[in-house]
């Protein structure tokens, strides 16, 4: 087998290995990742100062009562990597607000780690 061909089948396996989902999209299991883009970069509520929020192409929102400075330096259309590192346990049926998600800004570089609702599950 020439290398050109191992290294296909070994870049393919190491993809599938990292638990990449599908693109658009969200990650369903802790250490899964997904390329998506940024859609709408702004605030937690319509102040300045609430905290970062973020949506995207993939339907995924992250948000926060910090202002995130990765964030503040991001803009709509930007791809990024969007990995979920946590999700709640014990949380009403239904209610799955709480995830967490690692984001990477493919243009910026700059990585983030912010909840999808501003209230884990069972909050408010």
């Amino acid at each position: 087998m020439s290398h050109r061909k191992l290294f296909f089948l070994l870049a393919i396996f190491a993809h599938s290995v990292a638990g990449t989902a599908l693109a658009g999209e969200l990650p369903s299991r802790v250490g899964q990742c997904v390329t998506t883009a940024i859609t709408k970069v702004g605030t937690r509520l319509d102040t300045l100062g609430s905290g970062s929020a973020l949506s995207f192409e993939n339907g995924g929102d992250q948000v926060g009562y910090d202002t995130v400075p990765a964030i503040e330096h991001s803009r709509a259309g930007d791809r990024v990597r969007m990995c979920l590192v946590s999700i709640p346990r014990h949380c009403p049926k239904g209610d799955d607000r709480g995830r967490v998600y690692r984001t990477t800004n493919l243009r910026t570089h700059r990585t983030w780690t912010m909840a999808d609702s501003a209230h884990m599950c069972g909050g408010a």
